[in-house]
């Protein structure tokens, strides 16, 4: 049977526009679809290795208002698409903002033996020098390679696992890197040059987002700071919060004010995790017995909350 890839679009700057097109960050996300992204790359054919290519719009947002609605939503797309016999592969189109966060969640749902590959753009579609057409050309060569598999971010000529992606700049076109793990591989000139081996997990089931998401547990980030205290922590205790994640300093150390609130709302009954606000590192020694230990806050966030869905 004829083998397939499927692009699914989510908007971000990768599909936005600028009035001026030396004008790169003055521009409205998620303006064009994702029939007009794979219009513009008209090698996305020979990238594919013969895989035909389908492609279906599933949301078409900045991705900085990225919901759980979205997510879920996605999920049970790529899912889907994935259950296909002759499909051999998934790329999401999606924006910078929240792409390490969707990724970390499609592969702790999914942990799929074929390849999703998300890709995005730090310039929009207008720009003179516009990255989008080349991240996605690399993306579906990703995703059409031989035994690829598992959530990966393509951008930049460069592949990152789903658990180390990080996006570590404002406005560079190489914002995402993939600390101390390093990157799975590089494309140059069309070929993968292979580092490290493709993501693996145990998935969790796309059923674990199946409750209306109305209903999904509240999970909140606080940071540890100079002057913290606890007033953050006593307001969101007056909430529905069921867990928090503290973005430590350094090691996961607390500030002490904060510590006593974060006691007292384990006491209550909401699941506190550490992480550090470190952009690299994870926490060693004591502080590596926290669940979060090797993710980043936003990683946390969503785990915790699959957790708690459970």
């Amino acid at each position: 049977m004829p083998s397939t890839l499927v692009i699914l679009g989510t908007g971000g700057t990768i599909a936005g526009t600028a009035a001026d097109p030396a004008d790169n960050v003055g521009y409205t996300a998620a303006q064009r679809s994702v029939q007009d992204l794979l219009a513009a790359v008209p090698t996305l054919g020979d990238a594919s290795r013969g895989a035909a290519l389908e492609c279906e719009q599933v949301a078409q947002v900045d991705s900085k208002d990225m919901d759980h609605a979205i997510w879920q939503h996605l999920a049970r797309q790529v899912a889907h698409h994935l259950g296909r016999p002759e499909v051999c592969g998934v790329v999401i189109t999606h924006g910078t903002d929240t792409l390490e966060e969707t990724a970390w969640l499609l592969h702790r749902v999914l942990a799929p033996a074929k390849p999703v590959v998300l890709t995005a753009a730090m310039r929009p579609a207008t720009a003179l020098a516009a990255d989008g057409p080349q991240n996605l050309l690399d993306a579906v060569r990703v995703a059409a390679t031989p035994a690829a598999r598992g959530v990966v971010v393509v951008a930049a000529g460069t592949v990152h696992g789903a658990a180390d992606v990080r996006k570590q700049h404002p406005y560079r076109v190489d914002a995402f890197g993939s600390g101390d793990a390093g990157a799975i591989g590089r494309m140059e000139e069309g070929q993968l040059r292979q580092h490290r081996p493709w993501p693996e997990g145990q998935a969790l089931g796309v059923q674990r987002l199946a409750a209306p998401t109305e209903t999904w547990p509240r999970v909140e980030v606080v940071t540890s700071h100079g002057g913290a205290d606890g007033t953050l922590v006593r307001a969101l205790l007056t909430t529905d919060v069921r867990g928090l994640v503290v973005a430590s300093t350094g090691n996961g150390t607390v500030h002490h004010a904060l510590e006593a609130a974060l006691e007292e709302a384990g006491r209550r009954g909401v699941e506190v995790w550490r992480c550090t606000r470190c952009a690299q590192g994870v926490l060693v020694g004591p502080a590596a017995q926290s669940p979060a230990a090797a993710l980043s806050p936003w990683q946390a966030r969503i785990e915790l909350m699959l957790h708690l869905m459970a």
